[in-house]
């Protein structure tokens, strides 16, 4: 069942342009991949809300959200860099995901505390972020994520700076998360066979365009398109 829904969506900066009419299944983790300037991180910027299209819709859970603010989508969005504040233990960068004034009820504590616990980070709680490794920093800022309760996360490149295991691990802590929560996950990464191995489904893009996009086994071992099979380093 279609969970996030992009009806013709159109975005233009100068003469580049974003064309884009796609659907994401619920409780999915999809890959998108593609070049440099594909337009990866534009389209999760349009669904976040933090860009706004030309023309088109955007519908989650059935909803077009086409004309909400950021804030008020069903969507919280994770950057390469944590965002984290040096000056804070996780705790309260974490907390920050549940309220930005750190104005935290009972039931608040318990989520910031279930997230931090789903983290792996419990026992680093009140530990501030240059005393953790830069794992466990992205493992603060998911779990800020997590504190938002929002059904649908974006992920932009969030481990790229990581070791190759630590990656893995965060994939699979990503995947853990995606199953437990019930979320609907979109992965960008440079690195496409990584980000297929966690991924249900992988859409590629090209020149602003999804070009193919299908089951992960299927499209990495078989692309169709030029496109893709060129990006891929597949023998003509």
């Amino acid at each position: 069942m279609a969970f996030l829904t992009l009806d013709n969506l159109h975005f233009s900066w100068g003469d580049w342009q974003l064309e884009v009419s796609t659907v994401v299944d619920r409780n999915r983790c999809v890959a998108l991949i593609g070049p440099s300037g594909a337009g990866k991180s534009t389209l999760l910027s349009l669904i976040a809300g933090f860009e706004t299209p030309d023309q088109g819709r955007i519908l989650v859970d059935d909803k077009d959200v086409t004309g909400r603010p950021p804030a008020q989508r069903p969507v919280t969005m994770m950057f390469q860099e944590h965002n984290l504040f040096a000056h804070l233990s996780l705790y309260d960068n974490v907390a920050l995901g549940r309220h930005p004034g750190l104005k935290l009820t009972v039931t608040d504590s318990e989520v910031v505390r279930e997230a931090l616990a789903t983290a792996g980070l419990a026992d680093l709680e009140e530990r501030l972020p240059a005393d953790v490794s830069g794992g466990q920093r992205q493992r603060a800022a998911l779990a800020r994520c997590l504190c938002q309760q929002r059904p649908l996360l974006l992920l932009d490149e969030p481990f790229t700076s990581l070791e190759p295991a630590l990656r893995q691990e965060m994939h699979q802590l990503v995947d853990r998360l995606r199953r437990k929560h019930n979320l609907t996950v979109i992965l960008i990464s440079h690195l496409p066979f990584e980000a297929a191995a966690v991924a249900q489904e992988v859409l590629f893009m090209h020149s602003g365009r999804v070009v193919e996009q299908g089951p992960s086994r299927v499209i990495m071992k078989h692309p169709k398109t030029p496109e893709l099979r060129a990006y891929l380093q597949f023998p003509d």
